[in-house]
């Protein structure tokens, strides 16, 4: 492997709770990319597949946390292991693309403003998982959270997941999905990684704002490719990831509203209690058709 191989320069954190053969898949295909360390986060799987990959990869080291410590502070574990000047970020359903690496790495040397750069994500079939997106405004926020579920493609779900945007461009954008993204260690350590009061979603969002506000940019680069199943390790607890979920949003409306804007916020808090409820129902009348059928 030559010595200024992009991939020499980048530390792999990944976090795994449960995924099964995924994640065995998923160090291998960091390895055909030449990554050399590997740190996967355990939180407390029980399901083999630490065993599995340590068998597959004797090399990967496992840092052990003894309990579910959520996504984020998970990933803030597995980079105090690392070292490299340029830290990913990874989810273990997730199959990195050959070149992926090399075309995030690049992007960073090309603009030093950068902090975080995420790829293309695609969903096992190939098409497109809309996975850079805007900062949500409280009334994109409303309307996104109560037709989402119903008519995906109502005007605020549009605008939130930059549906109507061309997604083959490289673009400077709000934020990322934190399933993949590369981190310049700079802006990483600027900010001290991922506020670990989110235990699930919305982590990424809340990075990408804070770098931001350090005086950093988050950019999209469909040259890189990554396969991502979505949602294995969420679906164990389903009901449990949808209350994380909107208490995830409700912190980081919190967190990044400013006046007039603010003052909706309890209406907000309310009408994401009702949302939780709707999800809840919606999750369970899956299940039951899933059941039938």
């Amino acid at each position: 492997m030559a010595a200024d191989d992009p991939a020499t320069r980048v530390s792999v954190v990944v976090v795994n709770y449960n995924a099964g053969d995924l994640l065995t898949d998923c160090v291998a295909s960091l390895r055909l990319e030449g990554v050399r360390q590997v740190i996967v986060v355990d939180n407390a799987s029980v399901d083999g597949s630490i065993e599995a990959l340590e068998r597959a990869d004797p090399d990967v080291t496992v840092v052990q946390t003894g309990a579910n410590l959520g996504y984020g502070r998970g990933a803030n574990r597995g980079a105090a292991f690392t070292d490299t000047e340029l830290l990913l970020v990874l989810n273990p359903d997730t199959v990195v693309q050959p070149g992926m690496i090399k075309v995030l790495v690049e992007a960073l040397d090309h603009n030093p403003r950068l902090g975080i750069v995420g790829p293309r994500i695609e969903n096992p079939d190939g098409s497109l998982y809309p996975s850079a997106r805007e900062f949500p405004r409280l009334i994109d926020s409303v309307g996104h959270g109560f037709l989402g579920m119903v008519a995906p493609r109502n005007r605020f779900t549009r605008r939130y997941r930059m549906l109507d945007w061309d997604h083959a461009a490289y673009a400077v954008v709000d934020w990322v999905s934190g399933s993949c993204m590369l981190v310049r260690r700079r802006a990483w350590d600027a900010i001290g990684g991922f506020d670990e009061d989110y235990f699930m979603y919305a982590e990424d969002v809340d990075l990408c704002w804070r770098v931001g506000r350090a005086g950093w940019q988050v950019a999209y680069e469909p040259a890189a490719v990554i396969m991502h199943v979505q949602g294995v390790s969420a679906d164990r607890h389903p009901y449990r990831m949808i209350v994380e979920h909107h208490r995830a949003l409700l912190r980081f409306a919190a967190r990044s509203t400013r006046y007039p804007e603010r003052a909706l916020l309890p209406v907000v808090a309310v009408g994401l209690v009702a949302r939780t409820g709707l999800a809840w129902a919606h999750r369970w009348l899956q299940g039951r058709a899933g059941r039938s059928s």
